[in-house]
């Protein structure tokens, strides 16, 4: 049996996070191939977390900077390494590299965190993202974790198109593996049964932070004005004591925080509100409005690698004046609610489907694992890489150790 090992930045918690879904899913790919799955974190185990050894998945708590991974990862010999974000292959990968160097290396990006972050410095100054931003020593680091490794799964087929465009990665390192869904079509709650509007968003996540207080500095007074007998109804995990501080039954702003079943919640509102600012990767919150056949209004940025050829400019907007017209046209048109509720199903066909992409996923995956020695021979940009700057985090790692013991 070949065996698959999950290096995690955190505990997959799915009712929480987008990312705890797509870990979940991408475990589910290597089930379905009869691996044997070890998922290990140095991460503190919450409540919340996904109970992974329901899947028949075993669990390890390892510690960074620690010689015992490397008896632990010899021990159990994996034929593949995923490392959850590149920070996870920083602080692990020269240690992979060396005790199982014929182990297949890949990264799921997640999303592109040195994109994510200039975007926020960009919108916290009120300026344009200029090119010179982005090469950055997060830009560097993110990148250089990318070339080390065999492959890297990128979310979003903007971000890929992004890394080939701006900083020449070859596309054989990229692999295009969205979100997998399997779609219900069944009809949900129909346009009278649902009322008000709904936000959705863990709010450790700082574009889901930045999203709430836009919408209840800027786009809320709007909106009330124009629809005085609607709510916003605000969840998320992680409500800090600032976020319930914007809790107002007067304005009709309500914050709930953990919503335990999302689906049930966006099946409640007739529209959902997305207004993220900045972020990158996929956003999880619209694939669930879509699944919960709930109609959005999102910016440029949230609308980013989603709908393919679809034509959705009728439901995004970045102007706050512009963003409250549309959301008010979706919310009292019954008309364009169903033609936007029905074309969401389409778009989960069309774009992630899990019947179409797991296939493309396995195929791409059979011929790294027949070629590998070919594939590394031609990244010689990765080896180079994987020969001078692991180094120093190698080094930092065994002085932390070393340090440690006394």
């Amino acid at each position: 049996m070949q065996s698959l090992l999950i290096i995690g930045y955190v505990w997959p918690e799915p009712t929480a996070t987008a990312a705890g879904s797509r870990m979940l899913q991408l475990i589910d790919l290597f089930l379905q191939e009869n691996y044997k799955i070890v998922f290990a974190c140095a991460a503190s185990f919450i409540t919340s977390a996904e109970d992974l050894t329901k899947l028949g998945v075993e669990t390890k708590t390892i510690q960074p900077n620690d010689a015992s991974f490397d008896t632990f990862i010899t021990t159990l010999n994996p034929s593949v390494v995923l490392f959850d974000r590149f920070l996870m292959e920083e602080q692990f990968g020269w240690r992979v590299a060396e005790q199982c160097p014929d182990a297949i290396r890949l990264l799921d990006s997640e999303d592109l965190h040195f994109l994510r972050k200039a975007r926020a410095k960009a919108v916290k100054k009120g300026e344009a993202l200029p090119k010179g931003v982005l090469f950055t020593e997060e830009a560097k680091r993110e990148l250089a974790s990318i070339y080390r490794c065999d492959a890297t799964l990128t979310i979003s087929t903007y971000e890929m198109t992004y890394l080939q465009e701006v900083y020449g990665v070859p596309l054989y390192l990229l692999w295009y593996v969205p979100f997998m869904v399997t779609i219900e079509t069944a009809i949900k709650p129909l346009y009278e049964e649902r009322k008000d509007f709904v936000f959705v968003g863990n709010f450790i996540h700082a574009p889901n932070w930045d999203a709430v207080l836009y919408l209840k500095k800027e786009l809320w007074p709007l909106l009330k004005k124009a629809l005085p007998d609607t709510c916003m109804h605000i969840y998320g995990a992680y409500p800090s004591s600032k976020v319930f501080q914007l809790h107002s039954e007067a304005e009709r702003f309500l914050v709930h925080g953990r919503a335990d079943a999302v689906v049930t919640v966006m099946q409640q509102a007739r529209v959902n509100l997305a207004p993220l600012r900045f972020g990158a990767g996929l956003k999880g919150k619209l694939i669930d409005a879509m699944q919960a056949q709930t109609p959005f209004v999102t910016t440029t940025i949230g609308a980013e690698g989603m709908f393919g050829t679809f034509d959705y400019n009728q439901v995004i907007a970045d102007a706050p004046e512009e963003f409250v017209e549309k959301a008010v046209a979706l919310y009292a048109n019954k008309s364009l609610w169903e033609t936007y509720q029905q074309k969401g199903l389409e778009v989960l066909q069309a774009n992630f489907c899990k019947e179409k992409i797991a296939p493309l996923f396995r195929e791409q995956f059979a011929v790294l694992q027949k070629e590998l020695s070919t594939y590394r021979q031609q990244n010689f940009v990765g080896s180079m890489l994987q020969h001078h700057t692991l180094k120093s985090y190698k080094y930092l790692s065994k002085w932390i150790e070393e340090k440690n013991k006394s």
